[in-house]
């Protein structure tokens, strides 16, 4: 039982370095940042002859309650060269009779190139009110079959997936695509910061005041957020190790991305599995192209607000990371790939994918030696000090974190309420996400893949104020 104990206490501290390098690496690039002038940047890069035609992909699947808000924020970005396809992936409400009579739609005929294999598509519809806007209503796949579909249907040799529930500022789309407009090329990929909305006040599809959430539940998964994309992402990105972009708002090269096979349609964690596939032709095709997370918060998402889809959220993210984290296995420890394989690929199975084994082991063994005579104290000490500095010491450095280099949430009351999510997190929330990682990974072993209906109440409703 010692050595189990030293095993936990050695992941442990591996876990804390590795985090302290994270958080190092985030806080120099966000001073370095704020130094720069990026004021002007939005201003000089409107212009058509700076800027790279995009093609905005918005897939949906019974999001009623969210689309038309989603597309409303996209008619106002300030971008030269865009088109809105929405993916209507065979929804059983009305998010396609809503999207037609809202966006006032009319059937066309227009020629799709298959460059990815795809379920066969139902009628194409374009926007009387804006020509840029189409609509493709086609059989139920899946997420990434739909973005697969709007890959083939897309003009332009960029494209941005968007969820249907997110939502943009003006600015949004030029700062996303910032890395790969002063790149010249080799930034092939790039994901934006997302933001939770829940508690703010939207206005004509946009986010107008971000206030933090009232209930417990969304305010533990804005310390979650900002944990996982202000301090983890940022270092990653900087290091060239990006494995993780999110579905919510990223933007990729068409043509890389039609090389690489296109979204997997058997994965239920598509975002991750093209990433890791797009680093992994990258390194194969010995071609110095990058992939780039962006700081800036470019993208809001509604939360959700009951455990019950939290859960089924959650246990689907750590099926999806296992699933990736497998399918590219031969990438593990393999000096082939460089820092992908050496580091990144290890860091995320032994710190995200394995946590929940290690986590549950830690719990068990001070049970079974405190009942079995065999716990020292002291050692127990160190290692509830430990767990503490990993589980609350780094939420604290990221709420701070996110109070100097963005702002979002800048009320004594607000900084107050998350301060006391992140010391009662240890006592509820963790424990229930150990639960559901460990879900996620026995449904990864069985092989049972279950998306679970995301149930949205909408940005417009509940909290959000009129």
């Amino acid at each position: 039982m010692l050595f189990f104990g030293g095993v936990i206490l050695f992941y442990m501290l591996f876990v804390i370095v590795t985090y302290s390098w994270m958080l190092v690496k985030a806080t120099l690039y966000l001073r370095k940042k704020q130094g720069l002038e990026k004021e002007n940047f939005d201003d000089v890069f409107v212009d058509v002859f700076y800027t790279k035609p995009v093609s905005i992909i918005v897939p949906v699947y019974n999001e009623e309650m969210g689309v038309v808000d989603t597309v409303r924020s996209l008619f106002s970005l300030r971008y030269p060269q865009t088109e809105i396809i929405i993916v209507n992936d065979g929804s059983s409400d009305q998010t396609l009779e809503k999207t037609l009579r809202e966006l006032k739609m009319i059937p066309i005929n227009k020629i799709v190139r298959k460059s990815i294999e795809t379920k066969p598509i139902r009628g194409i519809y374009t926007s009387e009110l804006y020509p840029d806007c189409y609509l493709i209503d086609k059989e139920n796949g899946g997420k990434a079959d739909a973005l697969n579909v709007g890959i083939n249907v897309s003009s332009y040799p960029y494209f941005c997936s968007l969820d249907g529930d997110s939502i943009l500022d003006e600015n949004s789309l030029l700062r996303i695509m910032k890395p790969i407009m002063l790149s010249g090329g080799d930034v092939i990929a790039s994901g934006g910061n997302v933001r939770i909305a829940n508690g703010g006040t939207m206005e004509l599809g946009h986010i107008q005041h971000q206030e933090l959430s009232t209930k417990l539940v969304v305010v533990m998964q804005v310390i979650e957020y900002l944990r996982a994309f202000l301090m983890g992402r940022i270092a990653l990105s900087q290091s060239n190790m990006v494995l993780i972009i999110s579905g919510a708002f990223s933007v990729f090269s068409k043509e890389w991305v039609i090389k690489a096979g296109g979204y997997a349609v058997h994965t239920i964690g598509e975002d991750m599995e093209l990433v890791v596939r797009l680093q992994r032709l990258l390194r194969e095709e010995k071609v110095k192209k990058r992939i780039e997370f962006v700081s800036d918060p470019v993208c809001w998402t509604e939360a959700p607000e009951r455990l019950s889809i939290l859960r089924k959220q959650r246990r689907r993210w750590h099926q999806g990371l296992l699933e990736s984290l497998w399918r590219h296995k031969v990438m593990l420890f393999n000096p082939k790939y460089g820092r992908i394989g050496m580091v990144a690929m290890p860091y995320f199975l032994i710190v995200e994918g394995l946590s929940p084994f290690i986590e549950l082991g830690g719990y068990l063994y001070v049970i079974y030696a405190y009942f079995t005579g065999g716990l020292y104290y002291e050692y127990a000490l160190l290692l509830a000090l430990l767990f503490v500095l990993y589980g609350t010491g780094f939420t604290l450095a990221s709420i701070l974190f996110e109070m100097w280099s963005l702002a979002s949430f800048t009320s004594n009351k607000e900084l107050l309420r998350m301060t006391l999510g992140a010391f009662s997190e240890l006592f509820w929330y963790r424990p229930l996400t150990l639960i559901w990682r460990l879900e996620g990974t026995f449904n990864f072993i069985r092989g049972k893949r279950v998306w679970g209906n995301m149930e949205r109440v909408g940005l417009n409703k509940g909290e959000m104020k009129p």
